[in-house]
């Protein structure tokens, strides 16, 4: 095996400033040492296309724990941090391939094609309904007035959460962002509150639609555990993870891809002009910004990849950012072109642990994106600069997107 002590130092990629630009730094990592020992992280990172989708296939390599800044903790922290732990590692993708395959084809009863294109016409009617309520103030915050309550809606609707609490559902998501980024004890106590006070609301939402189910997803979990497929824990921990993955992905899309567009006028106005473009937009917004920059993956055994020996235990940072560009991939890689074709990008993961919302995902931003177009011609950005907040190593989140139309 490689020595991680020997390999070329990547520690351009942690330093101040980077990850507001990082393609620069991946650019050379890629050309110079594909998959790289990085220091500041303890382990490999990943940034050449072919490589990313290798690991992405291969079944040596399983999903790790995105939440991985709890192992920092003290014994006494994570003894008290032990109920949303247990709730973690129900999540679909934080546990083994069986698992998450068993919940897979379980979501994939309620997540069909029929049921995503049959969702388009509510999905712009709540887009119109948001506009609506800041039109008058010819302005608004992207991020907190539309590309977040859109899919929260959305996926509320899906589970059969009651419209009344819908606000409640923001508030207990932005608190569980706590477990993805750099946080301290006291906020991921707020967190913990946050995951119980959700799991005890949607038990009495399950029990509810054991007695009375509807045409929602809650209903076809209370079908599925009489059936023996899955039981109430996982019921209720999977569907805060949908609640919160099922609008922080589309909502990272959505306020990602308008500053895509605003960077690039040539672009929008193009995509104004060509709304046949709308699908080939969104698919060159998930390359150029994705929602996930990275995605992690941890040997079982030692394997080869890129030419390096990873040894089993070894955690992978695959940069999707980074093979997203790769220019043996994409020609004129790091151009937005809402014309490209084809566009292999890997921006919501392959193989087995596919994400099972990016259909959805596509879908509202092809709508939200449609219906801003209709509704607000003459919608331009109004700040100075974008403020992302920052989470190592790669992963950043639009804290606000001014606009005014």
């Amino acid at each position: 095996m490689s020595d991680p002590a020997l390999a070329p130092p990547a520690h351009a990629l942690l330093a101040p400033g980077v990850a507001e630009n990082p393609h620069p730094v991946l650019h050379r990592l890629r050309a110079e040492d594909p998959v790289s020992w990085v220091p500041g992280l303890d382990g490999y990172l990943v940034t050449r296309h072919a490589d990313i989708v290798a690991a992405l296939k291969d079944r040596r390599l399983a999903p790790a724990n995105l939440a991985q800044g709890l192992d920092r903790l003290s014994q006494a922290e994570r003894d008290e941090l032990a109920p949303v732990l247990q709730s973690v590692a129900l999540w679909m993708g934080h546990t083994d391939e069986a698992d998450h395959v068993r919940f897979q084809q379980l979501l994939k009863r309620y997540f069909t094609p029929a049921t995503v294109a049959g969702l388009r016409p509510r999905v712009a009617q709540l887009t119109g309904e948001l506009i609506d309520a800041v039109a008058d103030a010819g302005r608004m915050d992207v991020v907190a007035d539309l590309a977040y309550p859109l899919p929260a809606n959305v996926i509320a609707e899906m589970l059969g959460m009651p419209t009344e609490e819908r606000e409640r559902l923001q508030a207990w998501s932005r608190d569980i962002l706590a477990l993805f980024a750099p946080a301290d004890f006291e906020q991921l106590k707020q967190c913990q509150r946050s995951v119980l006070e959700m799991q005890d609301h949607l038990r009495g939402l399950v029990a509810r639609r054991r007695v009375e189910p509807r045409d929602d997803l809650l209903s076809m979990f209370a079908a599925a555990e009489r059936e023996g497929v899955v039981d109430e824990d996982e019921i209720v921990a999977n569907c805060v993870l949908l609640l919160f993955a099922g609008h922080e992905t589309t909502a990272n899309l959505i306020a990602n891809g308008l500053v895509l567009l605003f960077d690039h006028p040539d672009q929008f106005e193009l995509l104004k002009s060509r709304r046949e473009l709308m699908p080939t937009a969104v698919e060159e917004m998930l390359r150029c910004d994705g929602p996930a920059n990275v995605i992690l993956r941890v040997a079982t055994e030692p394997v080869g990849i890129g030419g390096r020996e990873v040894a089993a235990g070894q955690v992978l940072y695959l940069a999707m950012l980074a093979g997203n560009r790769d220019p043996e991939v994409f020609a004129d890689p790091d151009r937005f072109d809402i014309t490209r074709k084809p566009n292999r990008h890997t921006a919501f993961g392959l193989g087995a642990f596919y994400c099972l919302g990016a259909a959805l995902a596509r879908m509202e931003a092809d709508v939200c994106f449609s219906v801003l177009l209709d509704r607000l011609p003459g919608l331009r950005p109004a700040y100075d600069r974008v403020d992302r907040f920052l989470a190592p190593p790669l992963n950043t989140r639009l804290e606000t997107l001014e606009v005014a139309f």
